[in-house]
């Protein structure tokens, strides 16, 4: 079972969001994942599709006889990244502390269980 791993570190956006669009493409076939990805209305979709991408040449990269299309979204994961804290203007003198969030994306494609 060839397997290959992408990732795309620091990405501003919040990895609640981000996982939102991840858990429709785990489990799909390639193809398919890239259409998804494709229509999705979700700003980090285009993020997601570029480490698929990624993922995709990964796994060419390994292996020569490779299938492309055979290959499968085994796993797709979003980590919280670091935080950046950023300090807002509020009423009265006072400030407003709030978090800039930030995702780490995986996606491990793999050729399936029975095939190849």
């Amino acid at each position: 079972m060839a397997e290959a791993r992408a990732t795309a570190k620091y990405i501003r956006v919040s990895p609640q969001k981000a996982r939102l669009v991840v858990d429709l493409i785990r489990g799909q076939r390639v193809g398919d994942a890239m259409n998804t990805l494709r229509f999705t209305k979700k700003r980090v979709a285009e993020e997601v599709m570029s480490v698929l991408h990624a993922a995709i040449s990964n796994a060419e990269q390994k292996s020569e006889a490779l299938d492309v299309e055979e290959l499968v979204v085994s796993k797709a994961y979003v980590n919280e990244g670091p935080r950046a804290k950023r300090i807002r203007p509020a009423p009265q003198g006072r400030a407003y502390r709030y978090q800039r969030r930030m995702s780490h994306i995986t996606l491990i494609v793999s050729t399936p269980e029975g095939g190849a």
